[in-house]
């Protein structure tokens, strides 16, 4: 991966987790500076290596249904690919609605997947249903860390009598 793919996946992790912590500073506002790069910049980092992994599970997919795999190294993020990525992320704030976030991301799947299913030789819906799945899977497994992160954050130790 080249080094301005490398920082355009993480300027679209560092806007998506952006989205999803405007609101909780939204919520609480006597939140420090500091408390929120702290949010930030872990975000931003997990939010940024999903990114990074999508490509890269859907071409696993994409190996797991063709009976003879490809040769090829694998499907990669260029810079032509992941820039409508970066776009979605800042448009695209969890804040301006879930229904626009996804129309965006499925534009930027759908972008992935012809070059999938060139890579492949498998034609383009069954690619385009790999992206989805890599996506989704990708994504529900992010909202499920992201779910046990603030039910264990937020289990306060209990006060002592005395």
């Amino acid at each position: 991966m080249s080094p301005a793919v490398v920082v355009l996946l993480l300027f679209a992790g560092l806007s998506e987790a952006a989205g999803r912590i405007l609101p909780l500073v939204a919520r609480r506002p006597g939140m420090s500076r500091t408390v929120v790069a702290g949010l930030l910049l872990p975000g931003g980092l997990v939010e940024g290596a999903v990114f990074a992994l999508w490509p890269l599970t859907a071409w696993t997919l994409a190996e797991l249904v063709l009976s003879s795999p490809p040769s090829d190294a694998g499907l990669v993020w260029t810079p032509s690919l992941v820039a409508p990525l970066v776009l979605s992320a800042v448009l695209a704030f969890p804040l301006l609605g879930p229904l626009l976030h996804l129309l965006l991301f499925v534009g930027v799947g759908a972008g992935l997947a012809g070059p999938l299913a060139t890579a492949t030789g498998l034609g383009w819906w069954g690619a385009a249903g790999c992206v989805a799945v890599a996506g989704a899977g990708l994504g529900a497994a992010v909202e499920a860390v992201r779910h046990l992160v603030v039910r264990i954050s937020a289990t306060e130790a209990p006060e002592a009598i005395a």
